[in-house]
């Protein structure tokens, strides 16, 4: 009752289960790899666990008057900086990896442009004096600004080590050159006083950005609403949130606490896509590998009852217990090496698909192909001597 038919449709079943095992394995080991290959990546900043962000808007109907706004920040920093285990405070309108993706045009004065054509966008940020220290990001040359240089509006600008490479080569020959943020020949010019390290800003699988750190009071990108970072060994003890929100209340009972949240959960939030999709994919591949071996064990332990007589008789006529555990062992590995034959093509096309996701590794990885299939290989022989091994004993 056993014909052809059946076995051909076994067979099938077990090199599809091998296929798709081998194809979940390789998108999850592409994932894994793509998830430490981030985790090496320097974001931009240093110990995340020990920063504490919130955003503090101060609208115009409380303070109109923008200097007077400054102001209000820097003694909110200092009230902040005064708090008990408090290392260090920095102001920002953006902290790194929290979203905000605003881009603008930058004039350069080493590269002017044509009239009427508009310059590459940059990513524009305001901040204030102690937003590296506190970040851990270093000033690679140069120097950051300060607070008399903020209020009384000096000329001079920040930017990231990236877009200084792209520029001038070395970041310490960005030292020195003006950018602006309008294209009006009436616009200042601000000069590059300081090149900070590169910047993460929108995760750690983009590459760095190209940042220009404009001082709070400026022409080109001024902000109400300012997000704080706190530095502090206490970051997640008892009682620490709420020492905070007493200092910057103490400066204004008005001024409400947003946004308020660990640096080290503002980049796990950055990682999430990444991490679902590695756990799902490990999910999928862990089960898809269960099943094709179990597929391979019932197969092969199905076929010995089958041939009891057969493997009876070539025992009889002098067959040794290897020759017969290899006729098993050869039908397994050729159900196996079938499944992975078609895995590979079928990872080749499902890891194209998902290459936006990856990090670190190409879709194509060799390493992680032979690596996968030398595992599938494996298991599926251990899978095949285990009924290859009671056959022979007929």
């Amino acid at each position: 009752s056993d014909g052809p038919a059946r076995q051909r449709t076994r067979n099938g079943l077990v090199v599809l289960q091998v296929a798709l095992a081998l194809m979940l394995m390789v998108a999850s080991g592409l994932m894994v790899r793509t998830f430490l290959a981030m985790r090496q990546v320097h974001p931009g900043f240093a110990r995340p666990e020990q920063v504490q962000t919130f955003r503090i808007a101060i609208p115009e109907s409380l303070v109109g008057d923008p200097g007077e706004a400054a102001r209000t920040h820097e003694r909110i920093a200092e009230r902040l900086a005064q708090v008990p285990g408090v290392r260090s405070v920095g102001i920002s309108s953006s902290i790194t990896m929290d979203g905000e993706d605003n881009t603008n045009p930058l004039y350069v004065e080493d590269f002017p442009v044509a009239e009427g054509v508009l310059p590459p966008l940059r990513r524009f940020k305001s901040f204030a004096p102690g937003y590296f220290e506190t970040m851990g990001n270093p000033v690679v040359a140069g120097r950051s600004v300060t607070w008399d240089e903020v209020h009384q509006g000096r000329p001079v600008v920040v930017v990231s080590e990236v877009l200084a490479r792209e520029y001038w080569g070395e970041p310490a020959r960005a030292l020195g050159r003006r950018v602006r943020g309008s294209g009006d020949a009436e616009a200042r010019w601000y000069e590059v006083v300081g090149v900070v390290g590169e910047e993460r800003d929108d995760g750690l699988n983009h590459p760095a950005t190209a940042v220009v750190y404009w001082p709070l009071l400026n022409d080109s990108y001024e902000r109400s609403t300012l997000a704080y970072a706190v530095r502090s060994d206490r970051v997640g003890a008892p009682g620490f949130l709420r020492e905070l929100r007493q200092a910057v209340w103490s400066v204004d009972p008005r001024l409400p606490l947003a946004a308020v949240e660990t640096l080290d959960a503002i980049q796990a939030r950055s990682m999430a896509r990444t991490s679902f999709a590695m756990v799902m994919l490990a999910i999928a591949a862990g089960v898809a590998l269960l099943l094709s071996v179990v597929g391979i064990y019932g197969v092969v332990a199905y076929m010995a009852p089958q041939r009891t007589r057969e493997i009876g008789i070539r025992m009889a006529l002098g067959a040794q217990i290897g020759e017969v555990r290899k006729i098993f062992l050869r039908h397994g590995l050729r159900l196996t090496a079938t499944g992975i034959a078609l895995g590979i093509g079928g990872a080749l096309v499902l890891t194209r698909v998902m290459s936006t996701l990856l990090f670190g590794v190409r879709a194509m990885d060799p390493l992680s192909y032979a690596a996968v299939s030398a595992v599938l290989a494996g298991v599926a022989l251990l899978a095949t001597y285990l009924p290859a091994r009671r056959a022979s004993r007929v």
